[in-house]
């Protein structure tokens, strides 16, 4: 099978793309001050907040974070506040071809394909990650045991991905045989774990699709989400932890320290981009 060829991003193609992402950050902000509804910036977009007032330079996408109950409220707010000409929450629901566990809001009239996953059937287009945190159990075992759960979703989701990209026989026969387990069956269980572990607060939130890096392998201090600030990005104010150093501390360690030269690139390569259908 013939493989894609990487799509190199111009640096104009760049600043259009953040412009796109930014005009959903703003969206997913009126509709969350409008309803009340927490949210945090995250990720490399809360680091760029707090390290530059806007996008990391050489960053290429826009990083969002709430708690489960709060993503249902805003899912159920989008459903009228939502431009549907103009903007598509995806999630494993609204997407039957989805297969990534947290949501994203995609801006119609673009394209922007992952290389790699030219073969999905996903709905495409320059996006927003809102990423969805549960509850983490306190129990040293219960807390492994919730952990080894977590990691088989993730690999059952990426299962189709993971056997086109396998390096060796072994790695390969793996993803083939978890391919076999529905998407429907991964996202049910990890809803049932997140069910059983908000009953009562914990000590430790996490995203339970995405791997946290080994510094807080975990998850991270539920306490983060208990207050929040303003911080200015890009000219705007927008919603983040009042404790964002205990998080990204726990993310980066010395977060504040630029990376090498050679290491300020996007990390996220693309096989199709096209914005031409947006104005800006």
């Amino acid at each position: 099978m013939r493989q894609a060829r990487e799509y190199r991003v111009s640096p104009k193609e760049l600043k259009k793309m953040q412009h796109i992402e930014l005009e959903m950050l703003l969206e997913t902000d009126r509709i969350c001050r409008k309803h009340g509804i927490a949210y945090s910036l995250d990720g490399g977009t809360l680091l760029g907040a707090v390290r530059h007032k806007g996008f990391i330079p050489w960053d290429d996408d826009i990083d969002v974070i709430m708690l489960r109950e709060e993503y249902q409220r805003f899912r159920q707010a989008c459903r009228n506040e939502l431009d549907p000409e103009k903007f598509f929450l995806q999630d494993y629901k609204s997407d039957p071809h989805y297969r990534w566990g947290w949501a994203k809001i995609r801006r119609r009239n673009t394209e922007h394909v992952r290389l790699g996953q030219e073969f999905m059937k996903q709905e495409t287009g320059v996006f927003i990650d809102i990423f969805v945190a549960d509850n983490v159990p306190d129990n040293p075992i219960l807390r492994r045991l919730h952990h080894l759960l977590c990691y088989l979703v993730r690999k059952i989701l990426y299962a189709p991905l993971g056997a086109r990209q396998a390096k060796g026989l072994g790695s390969w026969a793996a993803y083939i045989l978890l391919g076999h387990i529905s998407r429907e069956k991964a996202f049910a269980l990890r809803d049932r774990l997140a069910k059983a572990c908000n009953r009562k607060k914990t000590e430790l939130i996490s995203h339970y699709t995405l791997e946290y890096p080994r510094s807080c392998r975990y998850g991270l201090p539920a306490k983060c989400f208990d207050q929040f600030t303003e911080l200015e990005f890009e000219g705007h104010k927008f919603r983040a932890f009042a404790e964002y150093d205990i998080y990204l501390r726990g993310h980066y360690g010395d977060y504040m320290k630029l990376p090498p030269k050679e290491e300020r690139v996007s990390h996220s390569k693309v096989s199709r981009l096209d914005m031409t259908g947006v104005e800006i």
